[in-house]
């Protein structure tokens, strides 16, 4: 996700749409930002009174977290070749945790294991 635009280009799009240099659709094309953008960036400003970007709001809690890593470990050392979607049937069975291959797959990547199998 991009990062937000600085304080002082908000202000300039407030201070160009008070100013009456066009509507909210010619403020967006000119200083290229979305029309909802300036949208929220007015309600923003009318309900708090900052320009301020919001901070990040943290995102999904991961269902992998540290003290699950051990287990996954511990299910990779026990057998090497398993599948990832073995994998995940044995931790669920362990924890009682369903997990997405995907997710497995992060996990054993951030213990620097590898799944990959021999021929």
């Amino acid at each position: 996700m991009p990062a937000p635009l600085s304080v002082d280009l908000r202000q300039r799009i407030l201070a160009a749409y008070d100013a009456k240099e066009g509507s909210q659709r010619q403020v967006a094309e000119r200083f290229k930002v979305s029309l909802s953008f300036i949208r929220d960036l007015r309600r923003q400003h009318r309900e708090t009174g900052s320009v301020q970007p919001k901070p990040h709001a943290g995102g999904a809690v991961a269902k992998l977290g540290l003290e699950q890593l051990p287990i996954v470990e511990a299910l990779v050392k026990a057998q090497p070749d398993a599948l990832l979607t073995e994998l995940c049937e044995r931790f669920a069975q362990q924890t009682g945790i369903e997990v997405s291959v995907s997710t497995m797959q992060r996990a054993v990547c951030r213990l620097k294991f590898s799944v990959k199998k021999k021929l």
